[in-house]
């Protein structure tokens, strides 16, 4: 009677697994993974396929390893971030939100804390611990992961994606494929276009792509003599013929080529469209934002009266890093061997201007190899915003990075990975439930 019992089970298992829809993920990144996840608990059969040895490669340094993981705020100001095609995102953020994305993660096991900008990271600040709540999560829902195969071709059919082609030529059929590939930035985390040649091999658009969140270079020599040097509360303004095209406040660093950190990151998504042209930018950095000038001429004039016989040079460091003393007097108006009781009214109001506004010169953005995020990617005008789903190929999904969707420094960016993949995931098992009804 067991016998008979276990056989009966056994052949209605098979039954309902042949009634699932099976699903096939084109790369197991931050998007991919949460693909897996969301779609196998819907009641999918789910395989991932991930060319490198282990997943979550690029997950693993975001956030300087530390992963900062979506952004605590609501849906509208997830919007505001967004810099390509926000209004293609609307259902997405609002079907999966950040807080979705940290309740999942919480129930996964994964503390998380939210830290200055409303930046959400793991509480232990370690990247891994991300993924491995994500690869807990798989495993929990028999995701089957395939690791070190990639895959070379998608497979159509009469207009419907039927499946993929591996480079070793083993084909695996679908029901649907969601391809999540990524963009070009950081190639060596395996991040290197292929969904884009899935894309344009199905038939799709694929926008310019360039590389964005990336540092900048500069032209003036004195730059790279601050090499290494941190700035925090400054103000960054870009001027494109005398016009503003950012500005914003918070932390910056030198670099031997020109300026990086989040201030910087933030600034390459709004003028890369600008620099891919040649063009180059006057960019002004206001050293000290919180004073007004003449808040500042003050405090300068408070030095100066305790040091009344002392040289320039020996006095205004008070004011400064040690790397950017001598480039800042270099540009300005008052010699460094000066004595302080000789410096006029307008020598100290020049170079307190000068604090208020040092200048530089922006040539150009960085490479992929540095690049966040890639700026550019799968024309959305040909993807169905409340499902991810080709609107060319049926049942064939991008999401993530490889759509033609980006955005500032801040979390952002993984919670479009996020919400596009949920997005998707959602429906290619609501798509199978109603074929077989």
């Amino acid at each position: 009677t067991k016998v008979r019992a276990r056989q009966f089970i056994c052949r209605v298992c098979f039954a309902e697994r042949a009634f699932m829809n099976k699903v096939i993920i084109v790369g197991g990144g931050a998007a991919g993974m949460l693909a897996s996840i969301i779609s196998a608990k819907n009641g999918c059969a789910v395989t991932l396929f991930e060319k490198n040895e282990k997943l979550g490669k690029k997950v693993y340094i975001t956030g300087k390893g530390r992963c900062n993981v979506t952004n605590n705020c609501d849906p509208e100001e997830l919007l505001q971030a967004v810099m390509s095609n926000p209004k293609f995102l609307y259902s997405a953020f609002y079907s999966f939100t950040s807080q979705d994305m940290m309740q999942l993660l919480e129930d996964a096991g994964v503390s998380l804390k939210t830290e200055r900008g409303n930046r959400v990271f793991p509480v232990s600040d370690h990247s891994s611990d991300i993924i491995h709540g994500l690869e807990q999560l798989m495993k929990k829902y028999s995701v089957q992961i395939h690791l070190r195969s990639e895959v070379k071709n998608l497979l159509t059919e009469n207009g419907i994606v039927t499946g993929i082609q591996l480079t070793d030529n083993k084909v695996y059929t679908a029901d649907a494929v969601i391809v999540a590939t990524g963009g070009l930035s950081y190639p060596t985390t395996g991040s290197t276009g292929d969904g884009y040649r899935f894309a344009v091999e199905t038939g799709h658009t694929v926008t310019e792509c360039m590389p964005s969140l990336v540092p900048l270079t500069t032209k003036e020599a004195y730059i790279p003599l601050m090499k290494g040097l941190s700035l925090r509360n400054v103000e960054l303004t870009i001027k494109r013929d005398k016009k503003t095209v950012y500005q914003d406040f918070g932390e910056m660093m030198f670099t031997h080529f020109g300026i990086t950190g989040p201030l910087v990151l933030s600034a390459s998504a709004k003028i890369g469209k600008f620099l891919q042209k040649g063009e180059e930018l006057s960019a002004y950095l206001d050293l000290k934002p919180a004073l007004s000038h003449e808040q500042l001429d003050d405090r300068i004039l408070r030095e100066f009266s305790s040091a009344q016989n002392k040289q320039f040079k020996n006095v205004i460091g008070v004011l400064f890093p040690s790397s950017l003393t001598p480039v800042i007097i270099g540009l300005g108006p008052i010699p460094e061997d000066k004595v302080i009781h000789d410096i006029s009214r307008e020598e100290r109001l020049a170079f307190g201007a000068l604090i208020k506004a040092f200048p530089f010169t922006i040539t150009g953005l960085g490479g992929f190899s540095e690049a966040v995020i890639t700026r550019g990617g799968v024309s959305v005008r040909e993807i169905q915003p409340g499902t991810m789903e080709s609107k060319k190929i049926k049942n064939l999904y991008f999401i993530g990075e490889v759509l033609d969707l980006d955005a500032v420094t801040g979390g952002y960016n993984l919670q479009i990975a996020w919400s596009t993949a949920y997005l998707a995931a959602t429906d290619v098992c609501r798509n199978k439930q109603e074929d077989t009804q």
